[in-house]
Formats: C-alpha cells, sequence, structure tokens
C-alpha cells in the first residue's frame, strides 16, 4: 500500500506531467494549422516530407491528448484514495511502474495481459 508521502510525490509528479502537456497540446494548436503545400513551390519530395513531417505531428498531439487524459484520471484516483491499486485485479501497483508512468491504472500482469489480447 502507498503511504501518503509517496502519494503526494505521485501527485506532484503528476501535476507536473499534466502542465507539461496542457503547455505542448496549447502550442501544437497554435503551429498545428495545417500548412496549405503548393505544388509549384515545393517539389514532390519536399511535399512528402512536409506531409509525412504533418502526420507525425498529429500522432504526437494524439498520443499526448491519450496521455494527459490517463493523468487526469490518476489524479481522481488519488482524491478518490483508488491510486495505486490495478483497474483489474485491486491489487498494488509496483513502485517501479509508478516511477516510470505515474499516470498508469494496470499492474505489471494486467498490462500484458491487456497487451496479449489486443494483439489477437
Amino acid at each position: 500500500m502507498i503511504n501518503d508521502k509517496k502519494t503526494a510525490h505521485y501527485r506532484e509528479e503528476l501535476l507536473l506531467i499534466q502542465k507539461e502537456l496542457v503547455e505542448a497540446l496549447g502550442l501544437a494548436e497554435e503551429v498545428g494549422e495545417k500548412v496549405e503545400l503548393d505544388q509549384a513551390r515545393f517539389g514532390r519530395v519536399s511535399r512528402g516530407t512536409a506531409l509525412m513531417d504533418q502526420a507525425m505531428s498529429e500522432a504526437s498531439v494524439e498520443r499526448d491528448k491519450k496521455r494527459l487524459v490517463a493523468v487526469r484520471k490518476a489524479l481522481k484516483r488519488i482524491e478518490e484514495g483508488q491510486y495505486g491499486f490495478c483497474l483489474e485485479c485491486d491489487e498494488p501497483i509496483s513502485a517501479k511502474r509508478l516511477e516510470v508512468a505515474p499516470e498508469t491504472e494496470l499492474c505489471l500482469d494486467c498490462q500484458s495481459f491487456k497487451e496479449e489480447h489486443d494483439r489477437k
């Protein structure tokens, strides 16, 4: 079970991650307006590279949005006294796992099972 000191540590980590993601997503929205590519001005390679960069940027924004949702859910679990327990099996999530990904909601065993099941 996680003590109050550790919970406060994870809460601070999550708040910092949340702040960074909100700032990154705000910047992405400002810059993220699609650039109109004029084929006459850009060669095929340049246009292809720009489109690939844009697709990668959009994927990054989506990944950040999903992580922000997970971070906010973790903060809510802290408020409710549910933080640090797997949502599938109710067992404690290891401290190592929480240090790496404080927003995680599944223990390693349940996460592995989910990933294996999702591949099928």
